[in-house]
């Protein structure tokens, strides 16, 4: 979609949508989970977990880090990555309310 047309949609329909987009790929999904698991990691220990190359572990993390979903901290000439709490905490209220059961249930 257009940038022109998001200015159709609410601030959280955009929200939402560019987070899902930043999830759409199981790399980035196992990055997570990675993250989840162990409070924080560097690069270099995620590179080790995935199937992937280093560059392609900071892309991903990049377009994580973009959307808000994680943050990073240099410490030396690393970078330490976590999740972002409180935006995982807001992404998961969002997603709740957005995948409610709905209210219509008959279907064609």
């Amino acid at each position: 979609m257009g940038k022109s047309k998001t200015i159709l949609f609410t601030e959280t329909q955009n929200q939402l949508a560019q987070t899902a987009k930043a999830l759409a790929h199981p790399a980035r999904i196992a990055i997570l989970q990675l993250l989840s698991r162990k409070q924080s990691c560097f690069c270099g220990d995620i590179v080790e977990e995935l199937p992937l190359s280093q560059s392609t572990v900071s892309q991903h993390l990049k377009a994580l880090k973009e959307a808000g979903l994680i943050k990073g901290d240099i410490e030396g000439p690393s970078i330490c990555y976590c999740i972002d709490n409180e935006v995982w905490q807001e992404l998961t209220k969002q997603l709740g309310l957005f995948m409610q059961e709905p209210s219509n249930k008959n279907c064609c």
